[in-house]
């Protein structure tokens, strides 16, 4: 428990100290989306029973959860190749499965941080929804599946552009098409077909049907909460590799 605190807070004392460098990245995107998507085209339209910008904003909080957990493994790659903080790690008495678990909760909090600044930004353009615990879950279930892909992927990588050339084939890539910014059922059956296999798909629906304040369904959160443990197990796996 000692060691899982001690790699949590150092990562919370890294984002202390990028506080408003870390405030300003975070809301650019999503209120330049909001701008662009949601004043610029979609003030007039309407999917369902609910605006354009309804509509959007629990997507921006899925993509961007999304983004913001697995942007811990540029963290743990910073430690790994210039700081080599990881080759104190694997010489201190520190457990495996506690380097894990501070990391993966270090994504959950940014994604948490960075979804009460996209409800922020909602709540001054006067977009009122409802933020309930099935809202919460699927956020918190959202970042643990990225949070712990980052932190097994960050241990596979060789380089930090490597890093960056996962992020942009596999990570922008879902952010656009998971549901954030177009109600899936309106695409083609087969891309319909492709795009569930992505899990911001799932998360999206989860946390915009919560956001809407209707009856939850149960599959996305218990595909989320599998594929996240899924994940944690992999990372462990991966950091037990790359320590021996």
């Amino acid at each position: 428990m000692s060691g899982m605190l001690a790699i949590y807070l150092r990562e919370l004392l890294i984002l202390r100290k990028r506080f408003f460098r870390q405030l300003a990245s975070m809301s650019v995107g999503p209120l330049l989306y909001l701008i662009a998507f949601g004043l610029g085209m979609g003030r007039d339209v309407r999917i369902g029973s609910h605006s354009y910008l309804e509509f959007l904003i629990p997507g921006l909080v899925a993509m961007n959860s999304m983004i913001q957990s697995f942007a811990i493994a540029s963290e743990i790659n910073i430690a790994r190749f210039y700081w080599h903080i990881f080759e104190e790690f694997q010489a201190a008495p520190l457990r495996n499965i506690a380097y894990v678990t501070g990391e993966v909760l270090a994504g959950i909090t940014r994604a948490l941080f960075s979804t009460a600044i996209i409800l922020f930004i909602a709540f001054v353009s006067g977009i009122t929804l409802s933020y309930n615990l099935y809202f919460w879950l699927a956020v918190v279930l959202n970042s643990f599946v990225f949070a712990s892909l980052a932190v097994g992927l960050a241990m596979l990588v060789k380089s930090h552009s490597d890093q960056a050339l996962l992020t942009n084939f596999f990570i922008t890539p879902m952010a656009f098409l998971g549901g954030t910014f177009f109600p899936v059922d309106r695409m083609p059956e087969w891309v319909r077909e492709v795009l569930h296999f992505l899990p911001l798909t799932h998360a999206s629906k989860a946390i915009r049907a919560a956001a809407f304040g209707e009856p939850p369904e149960l599959f996305p959160y218990i595909l989320l909460g599998a594929l996240g443990v899924v994940l944690f197990v992999l990372a462990y796996h991966w950091v037990n590799r790359a320590r021996e």
